[in-house]
């Protein structure tokens, strides 16, 4: 084929099916473009297929055997708890299935055509799509690169996907490990950990470096993982992995410099990531990267052509479903003459683990930093009344605030219900909210939101439910803010 002839002609083509693609192709058909999404794998990419749809899967059967205790103490008796985790994977796989088929359900009632192919650029303004039947030619006024990113493991350890696992093949085991090493600090690490303690692994985390969390959460964190037993390696690093046909054994080197060998039956190792860019022939077009090898984007996901526009993991930052999807929509949008952009300052970190985690904002570290003097406010769970009846008291709500213009600047979250009531903080972090902003509302009673509310009430010593010199604490920077906050 000469390219110039036959090519077909199309207003948007959408490289990758995962959520910020799709999301993509179906906002822009909503803007009446015509969409073509082609995918060499499944619609739904990763995430849906391989990562958080499966990590989640676990992470929830986790939560439901940690709720055995409670079950008992209302009454509902059970003769004997056990994982039957074929049946799991069974389970797994039935909700991947219905939620693909939901995707390819909307992506063909907003008439999306749906190619099963793989796609490289011939020029800025054509493509070459490969078939199992051919290989045709595209030419395009847009196009939105949305083909993610691979895992790369470290290289003191090769992964097999039998005993050495990561992210994708922990969670296709058949069998529960006997002993389960877990190597990060990241979300992904710890839901690991704490789903497979849940499950009746022997767990133990080897952390380079602290979690990734306000400080509070990270103490709390460590009580935690201490409660349930589990084996904490502090500040240690990998130095080599040797395994045989049932054991893994680990050489750790500790921050003083001693070595230390540990053995389990499996280890799980988190990865980085690194963009797919190789098989796009982007480097033809000259399309400017980052240093780290994604693809350079502006605030409406536009690459340095500007008929051209990348999403999601294949662009610089965190490898969240939430910044591909957000990314995805403002790229149609920007493509159908729509003023959009994308602003991932209030980004949340979530945690599926046991108990959840939710923050958005500055951790109170960084809010020492950025401000003269802040205001603290923290309410435990344990005070709140749903959250005893539910049998779910671990954990906290902690509001901070510029002690000089009351405006909110971070809340984390550690407990039941945390991954839903963050929204309430996202929004209110966006819309630029005050802690008398937060406290106006009415919350519902009995609810874990009230939790929300003492905390914010908490800044200034007016939570109801919690005593005098549990409130309001303010950190300040040096003793001259001190004086002069005291003074005002």
């Amino acid at each position: 084929m000469v390219v110039g002839e036959l090519a077909h002609e199309r207003d948007v083509i959408i490289i990758g099916g995962g959520p910020g693609g799709y999301h993509a192709a179906i906002r822009a058909a909503q803007l009446g473009l015509s969409v073509t999404l082609i995918e060499k794998n499944e619609l739904g990419g990763i995430c849906l297929n391989q990562g958080c749809i499966p990590s989640k899967v676990f992470a929830h059967a986790a939560k439901q055997i940690g709720e055995k205790q409670h079950f008992e103490q209302l009454g509902i008796e059970f003769k004997t708890t056990s994982l039957n985790i074929e049946k799991l994977q069974n389970y797994k796989q039935n909700i991947i299935k219905q939620l693909r088929q939901g995707v390819e359900t909307l992506c063909k009632a907003n008439k999306i055509e749906f190619i099963k192919g793989k796609a490289s650029f011939l020029s800025e303004d054509r493509l070459g799509v490969e078939t199992h039947f051919a290989f045709d030619v595209y030419r395009f006024q847009h196009v939105i690169i949305a083909t993610g990113a691979s895992l790369v493991s470290p290289s003191f350890v090769t992964i097999d996907h039998d005993r050495i696992l990561n992210a994708f093949s922990i969670y296709q085991l058949n069998t529960v490990p006997e002993h389960l090493m877990v190597y990060g600090n990241d979300y992904i690490s710890l839901e690991v950990a704490m789903s497979y303690h849940a499950f009746g692994s022997k767990v133990t985390l080897i952390l380079e470096d602290d979690f990734p969390f306000d400080p509070s959460i990270n103490r709390e964190l460590q009580r935690l993982l201490k409660k349930r037993k589990i084996k904490i390696y502090q500040k240690s690093t990998i130095h080599k992995v040797e395994h045989a046909l049932k054991t893994v054994q680990v050489v750790l080197i500790t921050s003083e410099g001693s070595t230390t060998t540990i053995e389990g039956s499996h280890l799980f190792v988190s990865s980085r990531t690194k963009s797919n860019i190789e098989e796009l022939g982007i480097d033809k077009l000259g399309i400017k990267l980052t240093e780290t090898g994604f693809i350079d984007v502006n605030h409406k996901g536009q690459t340095s052509l500007e008929n051209i526009f990348a999403i999601g993991d294949v662009t610089e930052g965190p490898s969240l479903a939430v910044k591909a999807i957000k990314q995805g929509k403002v790229a149609a949008e920007t493509i159908a003459g729509l003023d959009s952009e994308v602003d991932l300052t209030f980004m949340p970190t979530i945690v599926h683990s046991i108990p959840p985690i939710a923050s958005v904002g500055l951790t109170e570290k960084e809010a020492k930093e950025q401000y003269e003097c802040i205001h603290v406010g923290q309410f435990p769970l344990r005070a709140n009344g749903f959250a005893s009846i539910i049998g779910q008291k671990e954990g906290f709500i902690k509001v901070l605030t510029d002690a000089k213009t009351d405006l909110v600047v971070g809340i984390h979250m550690m407990g039941s219900g945390a991954i839903e009531l963050i929204s309430s903080g996202i929004i209110g972090l966006e819309n630029v909210a005050r802690d008398v902003d937060m406290k106006f509302p009415l919350y519902p009673h009995p609810s874990i939101n009230e939790g929300l509310l003492e905390a914010v009430e908490a800044l200034k010593g007016e939570a109801i439910h919690l005593p005098p010199n549990k409130q309001q604490h303010k950190t300040k920077v040096n003793e001259a803010v001190s004086q002069t906050m005291h003074f005002l």
